[in-house]
């Protein structure tokens, strides 16, 4: 067949949603309407279904090179595109660190290889993410780098993270933070309260985060440099973002579906497949996540898909890793726990993902004729509970449990890479 026609589904256009037909040939977007010509085209049928920018996830871990016994490139990918993803930024806290322009290149030629997502390699800020030199930041630019984290660690030192910010800063990039201050975390591996206390886990506490995003804030009046906050777990947090940006600061703000649907009284009966950092907050920290997704103060949706091997995660909580993950439910969570129309929807899922990632020419565009078919089929109405995963690892508090939503296709460059029955061509 020659291409695909998109049938009968609610279509994001400029104009708004619009039931309409929608044929995609030669990785482009053909017509846009009604009774289209069908010969010879592959026929999705998207009936009850919201048809958009496929997702763009700015936080995720693919784990290659050095830890693919937990995910790589293909398997990630998969997980991805089964999720609804057309192109996703990978973290690099792999082994060796995405910490040169070599690294670089090799993520993202291994990406196109696999074919089934776009892979934006992210670069780190320090060397080996330690905290101590800074990376070539100039030269990962030149690879590609547009976001810059040292994720898995916050930079604690602020002279350093000035000096990286006014070079970042120069180029047009983003500093893309994981904010959780060491000397506050400690030992700690859930949230600091009631549930702790009775667990008797070391908790963090909320000041842990927002005291280094306060710290961040003040460095961003300082140099100008766009801020990327990531995974947000706190009331604070979005508070502070929130302010932030009425001060017309350049900042976005992150939050994971795993601090939507859950809270840290799910620990006590979930165990190591609710653990992650930052750590699953109160009830009333959850709330405010909720709140800024749906008011648009939380700008994006972002999974934090963090895989670790059932060996790893099946050991006492304070020994096991931290991460879950979340690609191939986190529309449906956030369907589910959110609610949220088709526009406010696709922002939050693909378009402020695209414009941070600086790939807005490709992704997260609303459906018109001529613009690259990068394309999601969601059926926001339907339930279904979690029941297998793309990825190597299955550490994630999503299974075995009912969402509503359904990703029945993910169209990537023209191709067909994911349908309802998990069929892959």
């Amino acid at each position: 067949m020659s291409g695909l026609v998109i049938a009968g589904g609610e279509v994001l256009t400029p104009d708004g949603l619009r039931t309409a037909d929608i044929v995609v040939r030669n990785g482009t977007i053909g017509d846009v309407g009604g009774n289209l010509d069908r010969t010879g085209l592959r026929v999705i049928d998207a009936t009850g279904c919201w048809v958009g920018p496929g997702f763009v996830d700015v936080h995720v871990h693919f784990r290659e090179p050095g830890f693919e016994h937990k995910e790589d490139i293909a398997s990630g990918s998969a997980a991805a595109a089964a999720g609804g993803f057309t192109a996703v930024v990978p973290m690099p806290n792999t082994n060796p660190a995405a910490d040169r322009p070599e690294i670089i290149d090799m993520v993202a030629t291994r990406g196109r290889e696999v074919g089934l997502v776009e892979v934006v390699p992210s670069g780190a800020i320090t060397m080996d993410r330690a905290g101590h030199v800074l990376t070539d930041i100039e030269g990962l630019w030149d690879a590609g780098v547009r976001i810059y984290s040292d994720d898995g660690d916050t930079v604690a030192d602020s002279g350093l993270l000035r000096a990286a910010m006014e070079r970042i800063a120069a180029l047009g990039g983003v500093v893309s933070q994981h904010a959780v201050d060491p000397g506050l975390s400690g030992d700690g591996h859930m949230h600091e309260g009631t549930i702790s206390a009775r667990l008797g886990i070391p908790g963090i506490p909320a000041a842990a985060d927002d005291i280094v995003i306060a710290r961040d804030l003040a460095l961003v009046r300082l140099t100008g440099c766009r801020y990327h906050l990531q995974h947000a777990s706190t009331a604070g947090a979005v508070a502070l973002i929130g302010d932030a940006k009425a001060e017309g600061l350049p900042v976005t703000l992150e939050a994971s579906p795993h601090h939507l649907a859950f809270d840290h009284r799910d620990v006590e009966t979930g165990g190591t497949r609710f653990k992650m950092m930052p750590p699953l907050r109160t009830p009333a920290d959850r709330d405010a996540l909720r709140d800024g997704v749906r008011n648009g103060s939380v700008d994006m949706i972002a999974t934090d898909h963090a895989p670790h091997s059932q060996e790893e995660k099946d050991v006492a909580f304070v020994d096991a890793p931290n991460g879950v993950i979340g690609l191939e439910w986190s529309a449906a969570v956030v369907n589910t726990v959110v609610g949220l129309d088709a526009d406010r929807f696709f922002a939050r899922m693909s378009t402020a993902g695209a414009t941070l990632a600086g790939i807005a020419d490709r992704h997260g565009r609303r459906i018109e004729p001529g613009t690259p078919a990068n394309l999601v089929v969601f059926d926001p109405n339907t339930e279904t509970v979690a029941r297998s995963t793309e990825s190597r690892s299955s550490n994630s508090p999503y299974l075995g449990k009912r969402w509503r939503g359904v990703v029945r296709a993910t169209i990537y460059n023209g191709h067909l890479t994911h349908d309802s029955e998990g069929v892959r061509p």
